[in-house]
């Protein structure tokens, strides 16, 4: 597998308008004010990152932002779906870039990278545009990414340490790792910190992932009685085992993301697992750094512990609201350039994967224990698969994901919820 590298944090940056720009028509319109939104916010690793590349796009360019960032869930997809259907769409949005986005690409709402090309011949030209993330709906790149991602276990090790257990490795089975849950249970804490009522995605997509392959994975089920609709059936019924064996924490069912993530930094919870993006929020979050590693989410089946899920699935888009109003059309690709420069996209990027033409170095000295610790677990990870969910539109996921809570407890029959899922993708 290719190996994902990443750029140690970046120091203190000066930086021009034109260094930052991938170059092409630079005009730095003055005065102007754009609408942006994008996921870099609450507990994201890089909500500062952006907030301070806000700042100083605003100072050097002379135009303003007006931001509307909030945490990726459901909601925010389904709000800003909304808001292009009603037409209080934003200028710039940062947004995913798989079927989630066939809607805004369907409707003619964002601008292509190829019609931005022609004003501003430049404008991308630092990312290889295989790796942009082209549209399912036709095939055309419309995002400019800045970082991708990696899936993997977050682990509190005083928790481990505290209940007596190993912490799970490359080697480490699912009927191992259960039996690890129990004796963390028994010592008095949870074993998995997750809010099943708000974000079950990374539950949802491993435990699937472990009836399946790297070469299965990522390919939507045709029936419930397919390879694929099995795997989603199991999946989803090892989820359902893990809650009544009582190793989610007692608020699973009603508790926020931020409320259980915050449990396993307290040490009141021993696994987490979350993207690439959360180790610039655990290191924010917490004076003990070294506390916390990332490892593998114990396999089983096809599926090795070290196969993992990765990928780029996500970019700005410049809408076709902005594209049509000459200053706003100059302010939002000065902003777009601004932040996906080789030096920005570097300094939000740390361990996780780009598509910058001159791809990135590691300064391991500049990083901290639990970056490099993701760093060695990329480089032992021996396949990667996409997110099958970046497959499923938002509504789709509804009977499995916000559904998540009647599934664990019984209230609704599994094989009945995916058969549901498939009844709306058809739509």
């Amino acid at each position: 597998m290719k190996k994902l590298i990443a750029l140690a944090l970046a120091g203190a940056m000066v930086l021009s308008l034109a260094a930052c720009s991938t170059g092409g028509n630079s005009a730095k319109p003055k005065n102007t004010t754009i609408n942006v939104v994008t996921t870099y916010a609450g507990n994201d690793g890089n909500a500062q990152n952006y907030q301070d590349a806000v700042a100083a796009w605003e100072k050097e360019s002379g135009n303003k932002v007006n931001d509307a960032s909030a945490t990726s869930d459901e909601s925010f997809k389904a709000r800003v779906l909304t808001d292009f259907e009603a037409g209080s769409e934003p200028d710039v949005l940062f947004f995913f870039n798989g079927v989630d986005a066939n809607p805004i690409v369907s409707s003619g709402k964002v601008v292509s990278i190829d019609t931005i090309r022609k004003e501003y011949p430049d404008y991308a030209s630092n990312m290889k545009d295989g790796m942009m993330g082209a549209s399912p709906v036709d095939g055309v790149n419309y995002s400019v990414p800045v970082n991708g991602y990696w899936e993997g276990m977050f682990v509190n090790k005083k928790v481990c340490e505290a209940a007596g257990v190993e912490i799970p490795g490359a080697d480490t089975t699912w009927e191992q790792f259960l039996d690890i849950c129990q004796k963390i249970k028994d010592a008095g804490y949870a074993p998995i910190a997750a809010s099943l009522a708000t974000v079950p995605h990374y539950w949802f997509e491993f435990t699937i992932y472990n009836h399946l392959s790297t070469t299965t994975h990522n390919v939507l089920p045709t029936g419930v009685d397919s390879v694929q609709g099995k795997g989603w059936i199991a999946g989803l019924g090892d989820i359902k085992t893990l809650y009544e064996k009582g190793f989610f924490p007692d608020n699973t069912l009603t508790g926020t993301d931020d409320e259980t993530v915050q449990m396993f930094i307290d040490g009141k919870a021993a696994f987490l697992i979350d993207g690439s993006w959360k180790v610039g929020g655990i290191e924010s979050a917490t004076d003990d750094i070294d506390n916390f590693t990332v490892t593998y989410v114990p396999g089983m089946g096809d599926r090795k512990s070290t196969d993992i899920i990765g990928g780029l699935s996500s970019g700005y888009y410049i809408t076709k609201k902005a594209w049509d109003d000459p200053d706003k059309r100059a302010a939002a690709v000065s902003f777009v350039s601004y932040m996906t420069s080789d030096e920005m996209v570097s300094k939000f990027a740390q361990v996780s994967a780009t598509a910058l033409k001159k791809g990135v170095t590691v300064d391991e000295s500049a990083l901290s224990s639990l970056a490099k610790d993701g760093l060695k677990m990329i480089a032992g990870a021996t396949g990667m698969t996409g997110a099958v969910q970046d497959q499923v539109p938002t509504e789709a996921r509804v009977p499995v994901f916000d559904g998540m809570p009647k599934l664990v407890t019984g209230e609704v029959d599994i094989t009945e919820a995916v058969q549901q899922v498939l009844d709306l993708l058809k739509k």
